[in-house]
């Protein structure tokens, strides 16, 4: 079994480099090792049903219908508009306040995809104006999307929960730490940037101008209050929040700010079943490549390779940092995420690393892949905002990958940072 796996892989990987849909070539392959290895034909429809099985997704169709209420109901505006309040009078300010309408958007969206296509097209749109550089402006919109699927809730960490079994309330409490860091440091050389090219700085904001805008966005604001004090109350569960989320996102729109029109509903469940459906087919068919790599050992093997290498749970996360930014480089984040996670964590776990550290390791690595060419889709989202082009909008993240990468080192060397507060809030 395991010499078929292995050629099968192999093929897998030439077809994936190739160009051929992911979907397609790991549904293939799962179904050429079944019928290979004469196991009843049963198994692939049984396997791919039991992924979608799964209460935990429910999750993911009603944050996606939440992002795509909330960028029409026009609460990224008012959003930006109070972040510009905050920290506009320093240099640079609209930097400054694209990083913070996007860790508090964060909080709302889940993926980095809709932050940068809801939130980005007003931030470019304001810097643009501004006279900003465009590269950095795009750049900076780009790597600040990153922050969307850390700070809860996130799809990402639905994901990785539902596939690993971790908690998915503990990974999203225990994203908030290193979402904060992710934008203070984007801050960081934000500032640095901004006085090397001289930008404008706007003047000092009085306090009932600083008031008027928080009274503008305050039920947008509290969004992630109405989730975090939800789940950590034990009034519903993270997956229930995305129903509760969906809903607030709807009142909001509708009675709260009036600017969301039920006509426009219908659409936006379209847009959702088609994201959902490419979301779902990924996790059916890597439920079932998943199953047959069990079959064959070749985690097992994998397992034994990496724990040969070293057995210090320092090197694996080095190992697994070098290996997970490369794939990010060449895969879909949640793909990635689907075909890695039965290989990677059960060494983690045996090695005794922290089940919710490594899942936050293991979703900044893929985010951080988002905005890396030659696969970021958050870049092609943004240049297409931007208008510039895909090669320009690579050059111009190189810059602000320095930050995020500097986040997950601390991360990675210093596990406290992801596990405090979930063992604050929740405990053990």
């Amino acid at each position: 079994m395991t010499t078929a796996m292995t050629l099968i892989l192999a093929i897998w990987a030439i077809a994936l480099f190739a160009g051929a849909p992911i979907w397609l070539t790991m549904a293939l392959a799962g179904t050429a090792f079944v019928l290979t290895e004469h196991i009843d034909s049963i198994i692939i429809v049984q396997q791919q049903v039991s992924a979608a099985n799964s209460f935990t997704f429910v999750a993911a169709p009603l944050f996606i219908l939440m992002g795509h209420v909330m960028n029409n109901a026009g609460v990224t505006n008012r959003i930006f508009d109070f972040a510009l309040a905050l920290v506009g009078w320093l240099r640079g300010g609209l930097c400054h306040a694209n990083v913070i309408a996007s860790m508090i958007f964060a909080g709302m969206s889940g993926s980095a995809v809709a932050e940068a296509g809801g939130l980005g097209t007003v931030e470019i749109r304001a810097m643009r104006d501004a006279k900003y550089p465009i590269d950095m402006a795009a750049g900076l919109t780009a790597a600040a999307a990153t922050i969307g699927p850390i700070i809860p809730p996130s799809l990402p960490m639905v994901v990785y929960g539902a596939a690993a079994e971790v908690s998915v309330g503990k990974l999203f409490i225990a994203g908030v730490i290193p979402g904060v860091l992710m934008g203070l440091a984007l801050m960081i050389l934000s500032s640095t940037m901004a006085r090397r090219l001289n930008l404008p700085k706007g003047d000092f904001p009085s306090l009932q101008l600083i008031w008027r805008k928080f009274r503008h966005a305050f039920w947008a604001l509290m969004t992630p209050v109405v989730l975090l004090v939800g789940m950590m109350s034990g009034v519903f569960t993270p997956t229930e929040a995305a129903a509760v989320a969906t809903l607030y996102a709807l009142i909001l729109g509708l009675f709260v700010y009036r600017s969301f029109s039920l006509r426009r509903l219908p659409r936006l469940i379209l847009d959702t079943i088609e994201t959902t459906g490419v979301v779902m087919t990924l996790v059916m068919v890597a439920k079932l490549l998943g199953w047959c790599l069990a079959i064959s050992r070749i985690p097992q093997l994998a397992g034994e390779a990496l724990t040969g290498l070293s057995a210090n749970p320092l090197v694996y996360l080095l190992i697994v940092n070098l290996l997970l930014l490369f794939v990010g480089c060449f895969m879909e984040g949640i793909a990635a995420m689907l075909i890695l996670i039965p290989i990677l964590v059960p060494v983690a776990m045996k090695l005794g690393i922290d089940p919710v550290h490594f899942g936050l390791v293991f979703v900044l690595n893929l985010m951080i892949g988002t905005v890396t060419p030659p696969v970021g889709v958050v870049l092609y989202v943004v240049s297409n905002i931007a208008q510039i082009s895909f090669e320009r909008i690579s050059r111009a993240i190189v810059p602000f990958l320095i930050p995020l990468l500097v986040v997950l080192a601390g991360i990675t060397l210093w596990p406290p940072l992801t596990t405090w507060l979930p063992r604050l809030l929740i405990g053990r």
